[in-house]
């Protein structure tokens, strides 16, 4: 049994974050979990259209023009909602190199991927994105962004796994025996105290339960376009907040002499930006009411 509890408590350490290595260019876990997640939104996207779940406007071939318009959205939203959020000074002095899938070495460019990606930006991105193809394709927004949201709190469950096999965003330290032992990125050595796994906490709490919760309420909330969306901003907002107490905060926030890094008062960036998405959320749930009320009255 403790070498059972010794082989989870040190899994972080075996795993390399690196499936394929071509030489020119990696195949990583972090950018499978990308794939992973969407195409888990598009085919359960597809699987509620073909089963008539709602008068969704939009057709199930319609999902590979909404991937192109999506995938652009979700990556450029990351990326810059990362450099805006986390890393502006970057952004100002490489702004090419942050943006752009290379770095710049003594052999000239190389393929590095695309790393730093924050989940508000791309879930801007998104949004946007969403707006976009609707308007291209003159379909009502709401009603079409409610047909994607169970699939994109499943498949985001593959992000925060990727997270875990890069062993990144790992948690504050522990004495619980759940905690794992992480490699410490200032030194490349493992840490000397055990962690909260925080990414599979994410995974679970903002990904596969948020998943169930509007799974089952998805038929419920169908009377009103944009609910169920709006549901999935406050499920993911408040498991985020909450997960964050756990999560090691970045280090670009931590003045010296500082243990935690925080933003505002004591909350990390993460719980900054969440608040602002349960409060837009509050904002236009009452406006969706509202506008319901009005379509009554008639």
């Amino acid at each position: 049994m403790e070498s059972l509890l010794q082989w989870y408590q040190n899994l972080p350490l075996g795993i390399s974050p690196v499936l394929l290595d071509l030489g020119f260019i990696q195949i990583r876990w972090y950018s499978l979990g990308y794939i992973f997640t969407f195409i888990t939104a598009g085919e359960l996207a597809k699987w509620r259209i073909r089963h008539k779940e709602a008068s969704f406007p939009i057709e199930a071939s319609d999902i590979y023009d909404a991937y192109l318009y999506t995938i652009i959205g979700v990556i450029l939203g990351g990326r810059l909602g990362y450099l805006l959020f986390y890393d502006t000074a970057f952004f100002f002095t490489n702004p090419l190199e942050a943006i752009l899938p290379f770095s710049r070495t003594a052999n000239g460019l190389q393929f590095s991927g695309i790393s730093g990606m924050s989940y508000h930006g791309g879930f801007i991105g998104f949004v946007m994105s969403c707006y976009i193809f609707n308007r291209v394709k003159k379909f009502p927004f709401w009603q079409s962004i409610d047909l994607w949201i169970p699939g994109i709190a499943l498949g985001y469950t593959f992000g925060r796994l990727g997270n875990f096999m890069n062993a990144e965003l790992y948690g504050r330290i522990t004495e619980k025996a759940w905690g794992m032992y992480f490699i410490n990125p200032s030194t490349n050595l493992p840490f000397e105290q055990l962690r909260h796994p925080s990414q599979l906490y994410e995974a679970f709490v903002e990904g596969l339960l948020a998943f169930i919760i509007l799974w089952v309420l998805r038929k419920r909330l169908k009377s009103i376009p944009g609910m169920l969306a709006l549901l999935y901003v406050m499920l993911y907002s408040l498991g985020r907040y909450a997960v964050e107490f756990l999560r090691q905060p970045d280090e670009i926030f931590k003045d010296p002499g500082e243990t935690i890094g925080s933003v505002w008062l004591f909350m990390s960036m993460g719980q900054v930006l969440s608040l602002v998405m349960i409060l837009f959320a509050t904002v236009m749930y009452f406006s969706l009411m509202a506008g319901q009320q009005k379509i009554s009255k008639k």
